[in-house]
């Protein structure tokens, strides 16, 4: 849609600065589709993004596995392979997206600052008279991968290698695990026969007896392989929200779409926590008003939590651009006398920085 009204308009990428022809006097005007000419663009609204990191575990047994309770006391351990999923995080931001119903054509005539400028690929503004240099705030994070399982039988003696059956195997790899642990104590205590010489020393030890002992133990509690994965939603955020399902999810299915009854309700809430009040202006004087520089949002302020089992995994205050307002740069911020530079933030349309030489 967005890349069709372009094409009726002008030529050039949304991505680079426009350096058109300029007028004295900003004209901007509603944009209606067909007519005009100029350049068309768009003050976004809000819409809630959410980010899910679940993590997907999957279990493979021991071969010895039978015996942990016996040895190690370890009453839990399943003889069953299988793959379950954990609720890790769930992060909430707002997202931009073009408004149809605040789309503004800038018309060109002579001499203006006003008609230098920046879009986002969606047609969304970006700057004026300048280059953007807003950050973006993608979210990001660190997703864990599964980890490097060493083989037992190369931290196994002799005797454990020649046993005669799994009893005596389990028996004698007990063993080996508690010898290992008093020799971590001795020397984390500093009783051991031979010490490390230094800091450096003592940790590289102590690492390749954490490293046995991990290999060692999986013998008997068996092996889980651990994998983050990020989803994504998308809620609009026209008006508050009080519970309301975003996703569902399952310890043995993971996320799930909200239409998804195999798991539980992820809630989501959103309370406008700065509403803005109406404007008492006249719809004709507002108009006017509007059509004498360039308009941009004002976003409101929203409280926005999430919650899964009776449990808050998120709150946070973030910026609406629905619960708040319009207004307009004054014309003239733009005139031959002063060089203004505007960059807008892209996902609430708000005003970033303003820089007058």
């Amino acid at each position: 849609m967005i890349e069709t009204m372009m094409k009726r308009l002008f030529t050039i990428p949304l991505t680079a600065v426009l350096a058109l022809a300029t007028i004295q006097a900003t004209d901007v005007t509603t944009y209606t589709p067909g007519e005009g000419e100029g350049i068309v663009y768009f003050l976004p609204k809000t819409v809630l993004e959410i980010n899910v990191v679940a993590t997907k575990v999957s279990y493979s047994p021991g071969e010895l596995c039978q015996y942990a309770n016996r040895y190690l006391k370890q009453n839990n351990v399943s003889s069953k392979p299988g793959i379950f999923w954990e609720l890790k995080q769930i992060d909430i931001r707002p997202a931009g997206i073009p408004d149809s119903t605040k789309a503004y054509v800038i018309k060109l005539k002579d001499k203006s600052a006003a008609s230098h400028v920046e879009l986002t690929e969606e047609g969304i503004v970006k700057a004026i008279n300048t280059t953007s240099t807003f950050p973006s705030d993608k979210f990001s994070c660190t997703l864990e991968k599964p980890g490097i399982h060493e083989n037992a039988r190369q931290y196994m003696t002799e005797e454990i290698l020649q046993a005669g059956s799994t009893a005596k195997l389990a028996d004698l790899t007990a063993k080996e695990i508690y010898n290992i642990r008093e020799s971590k104590n001795l020397i984390l205590r500093g009783q051991a026969d031979t010490m490390p010489k230094d800091g450096a020393s003592l940790k590289l030890i102590i690492e390749n007896l954490d490293k046995q002992e991990k290999a060692l133990t999986e013998l008997f509690t068996g092996i889980k392989d651990r994998e983050d994965k990020l989803f994504t939603f998308y809620i609009p955020a026209n008006e508050e929200l009080s519970h309301q399902i975003a996703l569902r999810f399952s310890n043995q299915l993971g996320v799930l779409t909200p239409d998804n009854l195999a798991g539980e309700p992820v809630y989501i809430s959103l309370k406008n926590i700065s509403p803005i009040p109406a404007s008492t202006e006249k719809t004709d004087e507002k108009k006017k008003k509007r059509a004498e520089g360039i308009i941009y949002n004002i976003p409101g302020k929203g409280l926005v939590t999430a919650s899964f089992q009776g449990k808050k995994f998120f709150e946070q205050e973030i910026s609406v651009t629905q619960f708040g307002g319009t207004e307009n740069l004054v014309d003239e911020l733009f005139s031959k006398k002063i060089n203004t530079k505007v960059i807008f933030n892209p996902t609430t349309g708000g005003i970033a920085k303003i820089q007058k030489d």
